[in-house]
């Protein structure tokens, strides 16, 4: 068989399995590729090493799909199924069969291919459908979040535009609020980044068999190791900046966490540098013991509670802060409200709303789901609602606390009352 045929050969198989490689980050393709290898190398001594019979026979050959011994003319030659197969263990008792013709050559169909019938072989079709209904649907939830993180970008940037723009916006609490904003703008290009390298890694065309044993390759994936590093040091930036907003308003409405709360260099500390005290464990512990693919599966789940962990902690204070908090704010209400119980009660409740995006509270309905607990259709709604939360959370956080902030609002309208004041003067001088 020529090597555009064998290639084809190779590839489909290998793309058999494509539909999960996005998803597991390549696991099934390289195991299914090292089987593949050991499979070839079996075969090959086989063909080598047995002594060849006298007569008219149809050759041994390995056909890149599957090890084939000599065959009589006129008879059809049947191997069990290729042990390398991802789901071997349900046709391990198919058989996969070739034609010898009278001529003592294997046939051909029209193409000049060998006829081979692989159909006891093939994954069932109840199985197919199902994973092509789960490609779908997480195409459809990439598409989701792509678009949230798209426009919570947008609107995150002009709203730190807007925040330090204007002088009289500078202050503890809005440096706070910007370093949030750059913590979700991060997030968000890291997410949309990784998943680009992930697609330029796992999306190359397969040309010869070398080609997948590159992609396999360490140096092949260093791009997307990276993107996979920036993003989880951007998600864990994210919440610790939750957890500065929560400590900040703690300190303003309870008591003083910090020394002084006019300087903002301890919750710069707490927001920049303390997931580098996680990431890093982290990343030592992928490269030492768990160095595979875009480094995007967690065969070894311990590994994976160095970053989940301190996520964990940090919603868990959140939580507790915001409790706190309320109480104090309900307190307050109750004791200067002027229009009788409800509008403190209408109050308390648009506190309480516009308090759960910054302090990511809402993170907290899932984050005792693992997802090695979930399966079937909560499995789908904790990702949905994770994916579609995180990504559109930083528009929220900057429509709140930029575009409805009455002070802000009244400055940018002074702002732009003056500079159309100023651009009178200039057009229309007296």
């Amino acid at each position: 068989m020529n090597w555009p045929g064998r290639r084809l050969v190779l590839t489909c198989l290998l793309l058999l399995k494509i539909l999960k490689v996005e998803l597991v980050g390549g696991k099934v393709l390289e195991e299914t590729y090292m089987k593949w290898i050991h499979y070839k190398d079996e075969c090959l001594k086989m063909i080598h090493n047995e002594p060849v019979p006298q007569g008219m026979l149809c050759r041994r050959t390995f056909d890149h799909y599957a090890c084939w011994p000599d065959g009589p003319p006129g008879s059809v030659v049947n191997v069990s199924c290729p042990s390398y197969l991802p789901w071997f263990d349900k046709v391990s008792q198919g058989l996969v069969f070739r034609r010898c013709g009278s001529d003592g050559h294997w046939v051909e169909v029209e193409d000049g291919e060998v006829w081979r019938d692989i159909s006891q072989c093939e994954e069932e079709p109840e199985v197919e459908f199902q994973e092509r209904w789960f490609k779908e649907l997480m195409v459809s939830f990439k598409t989701l979040y792509t678009i949230g993180y798209t426009l919570s970008l947008f609107a995150l940037v002009s709203a730190l535009i807007i925040l330090l723009s204007i002088r009289k916006l500078h202050c503890t609490r809005n440096y706070i609020h910007a370093n949030l904003f750059v913590s979700f703008i991060l997030r968000a290009v890291s997410v949309i980044v990784k998943d680009t390298m992930l697609e330029r890694h796992w999306g190359r065309e397969i040309m010869r068999q070398a080609d997948i044993g590159e992609m396999l390759s360490h140096k092949a994936a260093i791009g997307c190791r990276i993107a996979q590093v920036v993003m989880q040091y951007c998600v864990l930036a994210n919440h610790y900046w939750f957890f500065g907003e929560a400590i900040y308003l703690y300190s303003v409405l309870i008591a003083s966490v910090f020394i002084d709360n006019n300087k903002y260099l301890p919750y710069i500390c707490l927001g920049w540098g303390t997931p580098l005290l996680f990431v890093i464990p982290w990343v030592l512990a992928k490269l030492l013991r768990e160095n595979k693919e875009c480094w995007a599966v967690n065969e070894n789940m311990s590994y994976w509670w160095i970053i989940r962990f301190p996520i964990l902690f940090a919603t868990l204070i959140n939580l507790l802060l915001f409790i706190k908090i309320l109480k104090v704010i309900l307190s307050k209400l109750r004791a200067n409200h002027q229009n009788g119980y409800p509008d403190y009660k209408l109050r308390l409740a648009k506190a309480t709303l516009t308090l759960i995006p910054l302090f990511g509270i809402h993170e907290i309905i899932f984050i005792f789901v693992t997802d090695e607990q979930t399966s079937g259709v909560l499995r789908f709604v904790k990702v949905f609602s994770t994916l579609f939360l995180n990504s559109f959370q930083g528009f929220l956080v900057a429509v709140l606390y930029c575009y409805f902030n009455k002070e802000v609002k009244m400055e940018l309208t002074k702002k732009l009352r003056s500079c159309r004041m100023e651009k009178g003067v200039i057009c229309c001088p007296q």
